[in-house]
Protein backbone atom coordinates (compact mmCIF):
# COMPACT_ATOMS: atom_id res chain seq x y z
CA UNK A 1 0.00 0.00 0.00
CA UNK A 2 2.81 2.49 0.72
CA UNK A 3 4.44 4.20 -2.15
CA UNK A 4 8.33 5.43 -1.64
CA UNK A 5 7.04 8.39 -4.05
CA UNK A 6 4.32 9.85 -1.77
CA UNK A 7 4.04 10.60 1.58
CA UNK A 8 2.14 8.22 3.33
CA UNK A 9 -1.19 9.60 4.93
CA UNK A 10 -3.22 7.82 7.78
CA UNK A 11 -6.67 9.28 8.69
CA UNK A 12 -8.02 8.19 11.81
CA UNK A 13 -11.31 8.58 10.65
CA UNK A 14 -13.63 9.03 7.63
CA UNK A 15 -13.05 11.85 6.21
CA UNK A 16 -15.83 13.64 3.54
CA UNK A 17 -15.40 12.24 -0.12
CA UNK A 18 -14.12 15.22 -1.83
CA UNK A 19 -11.21 15.38 0.45
CA UNK A 20 -10.02 11.68 1.19
CA UNK A 21 -10.08 11.66 -3.07
CA UNK A 22 -8.06 14.48 -3.61
CA UNK A 23 -5.68 13.17 -0.37
CA UNK A 24 -5.94 9.49 -2.61
CA UNK A 25 -4.54 11.66 -5.36
CA UNK A 26 -1.77 13.36 -3.76
CA UNK A 27 -0.59 10.86 -1.06
CA UNK A 28 -0.19 7.08 0.28
CA UNK A 29 -3.60 7.81 1.69
CA UNK A 30 -4.95 5.11 4.26
CA UNK A 31 -8.09 5.13 5.84
CA UNK A 32 -8.38 3.35 9.38
CA UNK A 33 -11.58 2.58 11.19
CA UNK A 34 -11.59 2.33 15.35
CA UNK A 35 -11.47 -1.58 14.76
CA UNK A 36 -8.76 -1.38 11.95
CA UNK A 37 -6.63 1.17 13.36
CA UNK A 38 -4.31 -0.71 15.70
CA UNK A 39 -3.43 -3.56 12.54
CA UNK A 40 -3.02 -0.43 10.12
CA UNK A 41 0.00 1.45 12.76
CA UNK A 42 1.51 -2.25 13.44
CA UNK A 43 1.83 -2.19 9.48
CA UNK A 44 2.15 1.34 8.02
CA UNK A 45 3.42 2.85 11.21
CA UNK A 46 7.48 3.19 10.28
CA UNK A 47 6.21 5.36 7.00
CA UNK A 48 3.36 7.16 8.49
CA UNK A 49 4.37 11.02 8.13
CA UNK A 50 0.74 12.64 8.05
CA UNK A 51 -2.04 11.98 10.54
CA UNK A 52 -5.77 13.22 9.74
CA UNK A 53 -8.04 13.57 13.10
CA UNK A 54 -11.86 14.43 13.42
CA UNK A 55 -11.96 14.09 17.28
CA UNK A 56 -13.13 10.53 17.89
CA UNK A 57 -10.28 9.03 18.99
CA UNK A 58 -7.14 10.45 20.97
CA UNK A 59 -3.87 11.10 19.67
CA UNK A 60 -1.50 11.01 22.91
CA UNK A 61 1.94 9.61 22.92
CA UNK A 62 1.41 6.14 23.14
CA UNK A 63 0.04 6.84 19.25
CA UNK A 64 2.52 9.31 18.49
CA UNK A 65 5.43 6.81 19.95
CA UNK A 66 4.45 4.25 17.33
CA UNK A 67 4.49 6.75 14.34
CA UNK A 68 8.13 7.67 14.50
CA UNK A 69 7.96 9.46 10.97
CA UNK A 70 5.16 11.49 11.89
CA UNK A 71 5.42 15.13 11.05
CA UNK A 72 2.42 16.04 10.41
CA UNK A 73 -0.83 15.88 12.34
CA UNK A 74 -4.07 17.89 10.98
CA UNK A 75 -7.36 18.29 13.12
CA UNK A 76 -10.32 18.25 10.62
CA UNK A 77 -12.55 21.50 12.72
CA UNK A 78 -11.13 24.14 14.86
CA UNK A 79 -11.55 21.73 18.34
CA UNK A 80 -8.14 19.25 18.86
CA UNK A 81 -8.90 18.59 22.45
CA UNK A 82 -8.02 14.84 21.54
CA UNK A 83 -4.41 15.65 20.43
CA UNK A 84 -1.88 16.22 22.44
CA UNK A 85 -0.34 19.21 20.53
CA UNK A 86 2.36 19.80 23.50
CA UNK A 87 3.44 16.05 22.87
CA UNK A 88 3.47 16.50 19.15
CA UNK A 89 5.36 20.34 19.70
CA UNK A 90 8.09 18.19 21.68
CA UNK A 91 8.90 15.79 18.45
CA UNK A 92 8.84 18.05 16.30
CA UNK A 93 5.13 17.38 15.04
CA UNK A 94 2.77 20.23 13.40
CA UNK A 95 -0.56 20.11 14.46
CA UNK A 96 -2.93 22.17 12.26
CA UNK A 97 -6.72 22.93 12.75
CA UNK A 98 -9.45 24.64 10.54
CA UNK A 99 -10.36 27.78 12.41
CA UNK A 100 -12.39 30.74 11.24
CA UNK A 101 -14.39 29.27 8.52
CA UNK A 102 -16.62 27.48 10.77
CA UNK A 103 -17.16 30.64 13.09
CA UNK A 104 -20.33 32.21 11.53
CA UNK A 105 -22.10 29.28 11.29
CA UNK A 106 -21.53 28.32 15.25
CA UNK A 107 -22.35 31.65 15.85
CA UNK A 108 -25.41 31.61 13.66
CA UNK A 109 -26.75 28.20 15.32
CA UNK A 110 -26.24 29.31 18.65
CA UNK A 111 -28.36 32.28 18.47
CA UNK A 112 -31.42 30.02 16.98
CA UNK A 113 -30.61 27.20 19.50
CA UNK A 114 -30.84 29.78 22.34
CA UNK A 115 -34.40 31.29 20.85
CA UNK A 116 -35.26 27.91 20.38
CA UNK A 117 -35.28 27.12 23.86
CA UNK A 118 -36.33 30.11 25.26
CA UNK A 119 -39.20 30.40 22.98
CA UNK A 120 -39.93 26.68 22.93
CA UNK A 121 -39.67 26.71 18.68
CA UNK A 122 -39.56 22.70 18.51
CA UNK A 123 -42.53 21.86 21.35
CA UNK A 124 -44.37 24.79 19.50
CA UNK A 125 -44.14 23.01 15.99
CA UNK A 126 -44.91 19.49 17.45
CA UNK A 127 -47.71 21.71 19.26
CA UNK A 128 -49.44 22.37 15.75
CA UNK A 129 -48.36 19.00 14.04
CA UNK A 130 -50.42 16.71 16.86
CA UNK A 131 -53.46 18.93 15.69
CA UNK A 132 -53.49 20.32 19.32
CA UNK A 133 -53.88 24.02 17.98
CA UNK A 134 -57.53 23.47 16.90
CA UNK A 135 -58.23 22.35 20.56
CA UNK A 136 -55.94 25.45 22.57
CA UNK A 137 -53.93 28.17 21.88
CA UNK A 138 -50.25 27.28 22.85
CA UNK A 139 -49.10 28.36 26.28
CA UNK A 140 -47.40 31.48 26.53
CA UNK A 141 -43.23 31.05 26.54
CA UNK A 142 -40.21 32.95 27.90
CA UNK A 143 -38.86 35.57 26.17
CA UNK A 144 -34.75 37.07 26.10
CA UNK A 145 -36.53 40.21 26.94
CA UNK A 146 -35.52 40.04 30.13
CA UNK A 147 -32.51 38.37 30.56
CA UNK A 148 -29.24 39.03 30.81
CA UNK A 149 -26.78 36.20 28.67
CA UNK A 150 -23.66 35.01 29.78
CA UNK A 151 -20.74 33.24 27.67
CA UNK A 152 -18.30 30.96 28.60
CA UNK A 153 -15.64 31.50 26.35
CA UNK A 154 -14.86 34.50 24.56
CA UNK A 155 -12.46 33.35 21.41
CA UNK A 156 -13.50 33.86 17.78
CA UNK A 157 -16.39 32.15 17.76
CA UNK A 158 -17.50 33.86 21.53
CA UNK A 159 -17.11 37.23 20.07
CA UNK A 160 -19.33 36.31 16.85
CA UNK A 161 -22.11 35.13 18.79
CA UNK A 162 -21.94 38.01 21.26
CA UNK A 163 -21.77 40.60 17.90
CA UNK A 164 -25.32 38.80 17.34
CA UNK A 165 -27.02 38.89 20.42
CA UNK A 166 -25.64 42.28 20.73
CA UNK A 167 -28.59 43.11 17.84
CA UNK A 168 -31.27 42.19 20.47
CA UNK A 169 -30.15 45.33 22.72
CA UNK A 170 -30.22 42.64 26.09
CA UNK A 171 -26.96 42.64 28.68
CA UNK A 172 -24.27 40.29 27.81
CA UNK A 173 -21.39 39.60 29.68
CA UNK A 174 -18.90 36.73 29.74
CA UNK A 175 -16.08 34.60 31.75
CA UNK A 176 -12.66 33.56 30.45
CA UNK A 177 -9.19 33.57 31.97
CA UNK A 178 -8.32 36.60 30.92
CA UNK A 179 -10.26 39.83 29.49
CA UNK A 180 -10.74 40.05 25.83
CA UNK A 181 -11.08 43.29 23.72
CA UNK A 182 -14.73 43.49 23.77
CA UNK A 183 -17.45 46.31 25.22
CA UNK A 184 -18.96 43.54 27.51
CA UNK A 185 -18.55 43.18 31.38
CA UNK A 186 -15.78 40.51 32.31
CA UNK A 187 -16.61 37.79 34.99
CA UNK A 188 -13.02 36.21 36.23
CA UNK A 189 -15.13 33.48 38.33
CA UNK A 190 -17.73 31.64 36.49
CA UNK A 191 -20.10 31.27 39.34
CA UNK A 192 -20.16 34.84 39.64
CA UNK A 193 -21.03 34.94 36.00
CA UNK A 194 -23.76 32.30 36.62
CA UNK A 195 -25.51 34.70 39.27
CA UNK A 196 -25.41 37.48 37.07
CA UNK A 197 -27.30 35.97 34.19
CA UNK A 198 -30.42 34.32 33.31
CA UNK A 199 -29.14 32.33 30.35
CA UNK A 200 -25.44 30.56 29.30
CA UNK A 201 -24.11 29.55 26.21
CA UNK A 202 -20.73 27.35 26.38
CA UNK A 203 -18.11 27.96 23.88
CA UNK A 204 -15.22 27.26 25.58
CA UNK A 205 -12.22 24.34 23.90
CA UNK A 206 -12.41 20.85 24.95
CA UNK A 207 -9.74 19.28 27.31
CA UNK A 208 -9.11 18.79 30.56
CA UNK A 209 -8.66 22.11 31.33
CA UNK A 210 -13.01 22.54 30.81
CA UNK A 211 -13.75 19.01 31.39
CA UNK A 212 -17.18 19.48 33.09
CA UNK A 213 -16.64 22.74 34.35
CA UNK A 214 -20.56 23.25 33.62
CA UNK A 215 -21.87 21.15 36.59
CA UNK A 216 -23.94 21.41 39.43
CA UNK A 217 -22.87 24.41 40.86
CA UNK A 218 -23.23 26.64 38.00
CA UNK A 219 -26.49 25.35 37.38
CA UNK A 220 -27.64 25.83 41.14
CA UNK A 221 -26.05 30.05 40.80
CA UNK A 222 -28.07 30.51 37.84
CA UNK A 223 -31.21 29.15 38.96
CA UNK A 224 -35.08 28.22 38.31
CA UNK A 225 -34.93 31.42 35.40
CA UNK A 226 -31.50 30.20 33.84
CA UNK A 227 -31.27 28.49 30.57
CA UNK A 228 -27.93 27.08 29.37
CA UNK A 229 -27.04 26.13 25.66
CA UNK A 230 -23.84 23.96 24.69
CA UNK A 231 -22.49 24.29 21.50
CA UNK A 232 -18.85 23.45 23.11
CA UNK A 233 -17.75 20.18 23.18
CA UNK A 234 -20.23 17.27 25.32
CA UNK A 235 -17.42 16.97 27.36
CA UNK A 236 -17.26 20.65 29.75
CA UNK A 237 -21.16 19.73 30.44
CA UNK A 238 -21.92 17.70 33.43
CA UNK A 239 -24.39 15.93 31.60
CA UNK A 240 -25.74 13.60 34.87
CA UNK A 241 -26.13 16.98 36.81
CA UNK A 242 -27.75 18.77 34.07
CA UNK A 243 -30.38 15.76 33.68
CA UNK A 244 -31.09 16.18 37.43
CA UNK A 245 -31.24 20.04 37.34
CA UNK A 246 -33.79 19.95 34.36
CA UNK A 247 -35.33 17.26 35.89
CA UNK A 248 -35.92 18.62 39.48
CA UNK A 249 -36.27 22.11 37.77
CA UNK A 250 -32.89 23.70 38.96
CA UNK A 251 -32.93 25.39 36.38
CA UNK A 252 -35.46 26.30 33.32
CA UNK A 253 -34.54 24.40 29.87
CA UNK A 254 -31.16 23.52 28.29
CA UNK A 255 -30.14 23.34 24.32
CA UNK A 256 -27.73 21.36 23.26
CA UNK A 257 -25.60 20.66 20.32
CA UNK A 258 -23.35 18.65 21.82
CA UNK A 259 -23.15 15.55 24.42
CA UNK A 260 -20.95 13.13 26.94
CA UNK A 261 -20.59 9.54 24.34
CA UNK A 262 -22.12 11.24 21.66
CA UNK A 263 -23.92 9.82 19.27
CA UNK A 264 -25.82 8.25 22.12
CA UNK A 265 -27.61 10.52 24.42
CA UNK A 266 -29.56 9.95 27.74
CA UNK A 267 -32.83 8.32 27.00
CA UNK A 268 -34.12 10.43 30.16
CA UNK A 269 -32.16 13.48 28.34
CA UNK A 270 -34.33 12.80 25.48
CA UNK A 271 -37.15 12.60 26.66
CA UNK A 272 -37.33 15.94 28.99
CA UNK A 273 -39.80 18.63 27.28
CA UNK A 274 -37.49 21.17 28.70
CA UNK A 275 -34.52 20.01 26.44
CA UNK A 276 -33.83 21.27 22.76
CA UNK A 277 -31.63 18.85 21.13
CA UNK A 278 -29.63 18.97 18.18
CA UNK A 279 -27.40 16.41 16.22
CA UNK A 280 -23.76 18.33 16.78
CA UNK A 281 -24.66 20.31 13.30
CA UNK A 282 -22.99 23.66 14.54
CA UNK A 283 -20.52 23.74 11.41
CA UNK A 284 -23.25 21.33 9.78
CA UNK A 285 -23.92 23.72 6.17
CA UNK A 286 -22.86 22.99 2.95
CA UNK A 287 -20.88 26.61 2.67
CA UNK A 288 -18.96 26.23 5.59
CA UNK A 289 -17.88 22.33 5.16
CA UNK A 290 -16.16 23.17 1.43
CA UNK A 291 -14.41 25.82 3.38
CA UNK A 292 -13.35 23.21 6.11
CA UNK A 293 -12.77 20.68 3.44
CA UNK A 294 -10.20 23.45 1.81
CA UNK A 295 -8.71 24.86 4.59
CA UNK A 296 -7.78 21.38 5.86
CA UNK A 297 -6.38 19.95 2.05
CA UNK A 298 -4.50 23.46 1.96
CA UNK A 299 -2.82 22.56 5.33
CA UNK A 300 -2.04 19.08 4.01
CA UNK A 301 -0.81 19.48 0.37
CA UNK A 302 1.00 22.94 1.34
CA UNK A 303 3.00 20.85 3.78
CA UNK A 304 3.62 17.77 1.21
CA UNK A 305 4.55 20.80 -1.70
CA UNK A 306 5.83 23.56 0.24
CA UNK A 307 6.73 22.37 3.58
CA UNK A 308 4.35 25.07 5.24
CA UNK A 309 0.57 24.84 6.64
CA UNK A 310 -1.65 27.70 6.66
CA UNK A 311 -3.26 27.42 10.73
CA UNK A 312 -0.94 25.69 13.01
CA UNK A 313 -2.32 25.39 16.16
CA UNK A 314 -0.92 27.72 19.11
CA UNK A 315 1.30 25.25 20.72
CA UNK A 316 3.46 24.15 17.59
CA UNK A 317 3.72 28.27 16.39
CA UNK A 318 7.39 27.79 17.34
CA UNK A 319 7.68 25.15 14.72
CA UNK A 320 6.79 27.15 11.77
CA UNK A 321 9.56 29.65 12.35
CA UNK A 322 12.31 27.70 12.29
Amino acid sequence: MNDPQRKTFLSLDPLPDMVAAEARARTAFIQATPQTLDALVAEHGDSVEILASRGKQAVGRGLLDRLPRLKLIAAYGVGYDKVDAVAAAERGVLVTNTPDVLSDDVADLAVALLLATVRRLPQADRFVRAGEWAKCAYPLTSTLRDRTVGLVGMGRIGQEIAARLAAFRIPIAYHSRTPASVPYRHFPDLLDLARHVDALIVIVPGGKATERMIGAPVFEALGPKGIVVNVARGSVMDQDALIAALRDGTIEAAGLDVYEGEPMVPAELAAMDNAVLLPHVGSGTHFTRDAMNRLFLDNVLGWVEEGRVVTPVRECLALTSR
